[in-house]
């Protein structure tokens, strides 16, 4: 069994767009330590981030962060701790196409 501790996943989506951040590849699964969200405006915005298991169509019950305030030229930091599996997908969405979100952990093979 091999872990590799690295930057899983990084994305700056589109305003009001719900996408992709990581896909945990076959026959992997992941811990995700720590996520961060940049504003990278002068302009208060906010954030959604989701968890879809095994990738399938959003749902109301994959969030785990819905319309979370960020102020101008802020920095959002959270410890998670989560575990996912193969295909599962973390997704990002900015109000404002201003923010920028970095996801760290580590893939067990």
């Amino acid at each position: 069994m091999a872990i590799v501790q690295k930057v899983l996943g990084q994305n700056k989506p589109s305003a009001t767009t719900l996408t992709d951040m990581y896909t945990v590849p076959a026959l992997t699964q992941a811990t995700c330590s720590t996520i961060m969200v940049t504003n990278q405006s002068a302009t208060p915005t906010s954030f959604r981030i989701s968890v879809a298991v095994a990738g399938l169509a959003d749902t109301s019950k994959q969030y785990l962060y819905y319309d979370v305030a960020i102020a101008a030229n802020d920095v959002f930091a959270a410890t998670l701790g989560i575990t996912l599996g193969a295909a599962d997908v973390v997704r990002c969405y900015a109000t404002l196409a201003t923010l920028s979100f970095n996801l760290f952990g580590a893939e067990t093979t």
